[in-house]
């Protein structure tokens, strides 16, 4: 039977890959926390932006709007009118905010936990 020269590495190089490893899974994880903080504070700058630009205008509309149609009636109608516009608003406030709430649905850093999940049962494994 022939003999090998090859001796198992010792535990010096074993803990040098060892901490080799786990500093590169740190940094793919902390790489992927970097690219998703970007993403969300795209994502959140442009939410943000467009949400004041939705709000002003809607307001600026339906403000003349309002306005117009109210000066169309009579003088003694023009408080019921303004009511029932009241009202009107009032309702679509409450569609806007559940529309609003679902869109913060998103959970951010979704996918890092999810990986930070996946190396807790991976290490607890190896237990």
């Amino acid at each position: 039977m022939a003999e090998t020269d090859q001796q198992p590495p010792g535990l010096t190089k074993l803990l040098g890959r060892l901490l080799r490893t786990g500093f590169g899974a740190a940094e793919n994880r902390l790489e992927l926390i970097a690219v998703e903080w970007q993403e969300e504070r795209v994502r959140l700058t442009e939410l943000f932006v467009r949400g004041m630009l939705l709000l002003f205008l809607t307001i600026m509309g339906m403000l003349m709007l309002t306005a117009t149609i109210i000066l169309f009636f009579p003088q003694e109608l023009r408080i019921y009118v303004a009511a029932g516009f009241t009202v009107l608003y009032l309702l679509g406030a409450v569609v806007a905010f559940l529309g609003l709430k679902s869109l913060l649905k998103h959970e951010p850093f979704a996918e890092t936990i999810d990986q930070a999940k996946k190396d807790r049962v991976w290490l607890e494994s190896l237990k």
